[in-house]
Order: structure tokens, then sequence, then C-alpha cells
């Protein structure tokens, strides 16, 4: 572009304070002369740019012209701290060249595998924030359910990690764990890192935010400590305590994948191929070398037969040995909740009771997070094959867990005590006898309604399990939220689902 036709191009920059996320934005008047000058029309993928930083934001056309003046711009809050732009300051507009990376999503929206360069091309453009979230949206789609082969996980895994970048440790084996999910409460991850820091064994935890569930391990985390650490303040708890409990969005391990997690988020999908590359792009590129999966199998789990869990396995395996990592798996019961807790602040209650060895400590997260965590022990070396459950479950009982995860969050920033809703309702049992079967995706979803995870404190305190015998008005779960709006959506759900907890009389 020439300084004439640059010049011609450049409106001031004025700060209109809209949040869109994770997908830039560029506001200009219908009559503005760069607008109409080169023919942008709404929705436009424009390139915009300031001393030097460049990003792609989709075009919004204002008829109304009290909100910008002649000769100014708006942008969205994100693209003004990409640019690291003040109000006032000289934006310059022009065509994007044309997405190579487009040709490679339209070819598989109509079922062609893809090679290596393409997927490429596509998790840069990602990672640059260069595709809309309707152009990422349609890649995602294209990708749900089995349209990724093996070859396509394995360089669609590979592309996410390159365009991150990988964490050193020094050491020759760094270990984590990760669960596939779809399970709600099941928040063992801080009391495996615990059990496993305290055998010590380095295991840098990264962790997501929920993407379709009611909380993620960062989430649940967030209501204990600061989760929020750079690389370097991790290596600091790492070097200290030889273990954390980080938001992986934090580090910037794997960008293309927060990106990708926060479109999967509101579409409320999450294939598997997209789910094995997520995963093991985050492990590789987090530095370890030793990874035990869990797998909940369950008729309203993420995954539901043991056929496919085993399938699941089979390929999560294949493609950690090809980025060369050493990955277990483990299949686990799905069928319930795990734990009490459904929600940030109350699956964090969930962690500390086991943790301090409380007598009201759910004892299915407890057993689940030793199984685990002796998985990791064993890898280890720290015990033989089929003696890691016995050493984790004694390094808890000593208390020298609690005391490794009271140390790990003092590193972070603190430890506090998460605090639950205000706005309450208990759920009684309709009818005396027993609970066969309990819904684990409707029970999220009220969760979910009550406000969890983006209010930390709402959710689901479950008394109910699978084989207990009630008695009609005998409590089965509690909703917690901060407003009564929320709890009113929350308790309007239920009405239509009496189903979630399926009691049969005896």
């Amino acid at each position: 572009m020439g300084l004439e036709h640059q010049e011609h191009n450049t409106l001031k920059l004025k700060k209109l304070g809209v949040d869109f996320r994770n997908e830039h934005l560029v506001f200009m008047r219908r009559d503005c002369h760069v607008c109409k000058s080169e023919g942008f029309e709404a929705l436009n993928r424009i390139r915009v740019s300031k001393e030097g930083k460049t990003l792609v934001a989709s075009l919004i056309v204002m008829d109304d012209p009290s909100q910008l003046r002649d000769g100014e711009v708006g942008l969205s809050d994100g693209a003004i701290e990409w640019l690291s732009a003040t109000e006032g300051d000289k934006i310059t507009l022009s065509h994007m060249a044309p997405l190579y990376s487009m040709s490679d999503v339209r070819k598989k929206i109509y079922g062609n595998a893809l090679e290596p360069a393409a997927f490429t091309r596509i998790v840069q453009d990602i990672a640059a924030s260069n595709l809309s979230n309707i152009q990422l949206s349609a890649f995602l789609t294209a990708c749900v359910g089995d349209r990724l082969n093996g070859d396509e996980v394995i360089a669609l895994t590979k592309a996410m990690i390159d365009v991150g970048f990988r964490l050193e440790w020094g050491q020759s084996e760094v270990f984590d764990k990760h669960s596939i999910g779809g399970l709600p409460g099941n928040r063992t991850t801080p009391i495996v890192v615990a059990i496993v820091a305290a055998a010590g064994l380095t295991i840098p935890k990264t962790s997501s935010r929920a993407i379709t569930s009611p909380a993620g391990t960062a989430d649940t985390m967030e209501t204990i400590t600061n989760v929020n650490l750079s690389v370097e303040q991790m290596k600091n708890v790492i070097n200290q305590e030889g273990g954390c409990l980080v938001w992986g969005g934090s580090v910037q391990l794997s960008p293309a994948d927060d990106i990708m997690i926060r479109v999967e988020r509101a579409l409320d999908i999450d294939s598997e191929g997209q789910l094995i590359a997520s995963v093991l792009s985050k492990k590789a590129a987090a530095g370890s070398t030793h990874v035990v999966i869990d797998i909940p199998v369950g008729p309203t789990a993420k995954v539901r037969s043991e056929e496919a869990a085993k399938l699941l396995s089979k390929n999560i395996i294949a493609v950690g040995r090809a980025i060369g990592l050493n990955v277990a798996t483990v299949i686990t019961d799905g069928r319930q909740p795990i734990g009490r807790g459904i929600g940030p602040a109350l699956e964090a209650l969930d962690v500390l009771s086991v943790l301090q060895n409380t007598v009201t400590a759910p004892k299915d997260l407890r057993q689940k997070a030793i199984l685990l965590a002796g998985k990791l022990l064993e890898m280890g070396e720290k015990a033989s094959v089929g003696q890691g459950e016995a050493l984790a479950a004694d390094i808890l009982d000593s208390g020298k867990a609690w005391e490794k995860f009271q140390r790990i969050c003092i590193a972070q920033g603190g430890l506090k005590i998460p605090e639950t809703g205000l706005y309450r309702q208990i759920i009684k049992a309709d009818k005396s006898g027993t609970i066969m079967a309990i819904d684990n995706r409707k029970i999220a979803k009220i969760a979910k309604l009550a406000g969890a995870p983006d209010a930390a404190t709402a959710g689901i305190y479950l008394s109910a399990s699978l084989g207990l015998r009630v008695n009609k008005g005998q409590d089965l779960f509690e909703i917690f939220a901060e407003s009564p709006g929320e709890l009113a959506y929350a308790l309007e759900y239920l009405k239509a689902n009496a189903d979630i907890i399926k009691i049969e009389a005896s």
C-alpha cells in the first residue's frame, strides 16, 4: 500500500466499550470515506493496523452518526488490547489477502480428508484470529463425529503444538493427568496433583475452563487460589513444590485450542478428534512425557459404551505415541456424578474435604483420585505395578497430600475457602424407593442454568446416589444460585424434566 493510499485509509480510534470475546470487530460509519472508497460491506473481514501491529476484524456498519464522528473508527475491546492502542491513535484499514485456509475448510465441509499442511494453515489462521467465529464454526462442525481419521487427528494435534510453544523442565520425566469429561463433579485433578507431587514426581498441571460442563478444573481451582500464572511464575512454583494447578490459557501453550474451545462452548459441541487433539497438544506443550487419561463411561456420560471407550483409548494412545507421549488410559464408571458438588465452588469444597480426610468427604471422589494417582506413581516407578493405589492412599491418609496442596496454593498466590450461592432450593424425593439412574447431562444442565461456571458459587450439592433407598420427602439435591432469576431458570427446567433422578418403588 502506497503512503498516499495508506494516509487516505487512516482513521482516528474511538473507544466504544464493546466486548466481543475472541472475535475482533471494527465499526465504521456507512458514509465514511474509507468504507465507501474501498467498497467495504457489513461483515467483511478487514485488515486493521497500528504502527506495525496488525489484526483481522469483522466490519460492523453503523447508521447512527452520533456513535462515531466523521474520520473516526471504533474497535472492540479485544482488538484495542491486541493492537496496544489508545483513543485517538491512527488506525489504518485495508482489504485482507485471501485466506487459503478457507479452501481447506470448504474441502473438509464436503467430507474430504485433509493433508497435514492444510491443518497447519487452518490452525495458524485460528491462532492469528484471521478466521471469524462463523468461519471457525464451519471448521469445527465439519470435524464433528468421526469426520477426522487417525492421520488427520495426528496432523491437527501437531499443528496445534507447533503454533504455540513447549515448556521445558530440564527433566526426563514429567507427569500429567486428564479426564475426557462429560461427568459432573469428578474433580480429581487437584487431589491427584497433590498426591503425585508429595511423592516427589513433577506434575505441572495446566487445566482448561469449562467447555460444556458446569466447571473445569481451572474454574474450580480459581475459587481456592490464583490460577492465572505466567510461564515464569509457573516455573517458580514447580521448582519449589514439584506441582502446580494453573489455567492453560494464561500461559498460551496452545493458543489456537483456547480460541476453538470458546467457540465449541457456544456451539455446545465437543467432537472426539478435536478432543484428542486438544488434550494431547496441551500435554505435549506443557512438557509432559507421561500422561494418564480418565475415560468415564455411562449412558449419559460423554462416552456411552465400553466399546466406544476402548476405541477412544486406542486412538488416544496412538496419537500420543505419534507425538512422543507415553499415555495410559483408565476406563471408569460414569453412570453418575463423582463427588457431591457440581459447580466451581461446590466441587472445590469436595476437593478440600478429601485432602483434609474429613468424615464427610465423598468416598467415590477419594477412591477415584487414588486410582488415577496410583497409576501415575507406577508410571513414575515410585510404586511397583499393582501397588500404586496403596501408596497414593497412604500419602493421602498421612496428610502429606494436604500439606503439599497448601504449599502449592501458597506458592501460586494464597489459599482461600470457597463460598456458596446465597439463593438455595432443596429438591426432595416425590416418592419412596431406590435410585436407579441419574442423568448426568440434565443434572449438569440444572447447575449451568443456576449460573455455573460463570457464577462460581452456583451449582448443585448432590445427596442422591445410585442404589440409595430414599423415603418420600428425603433430600435429593440442593440448587445454589447467585441471583433469584438464575435459581428460577433452574427450577423451571427441573419442572419439565422430572426424570433427572429415577426412583423405582420397591
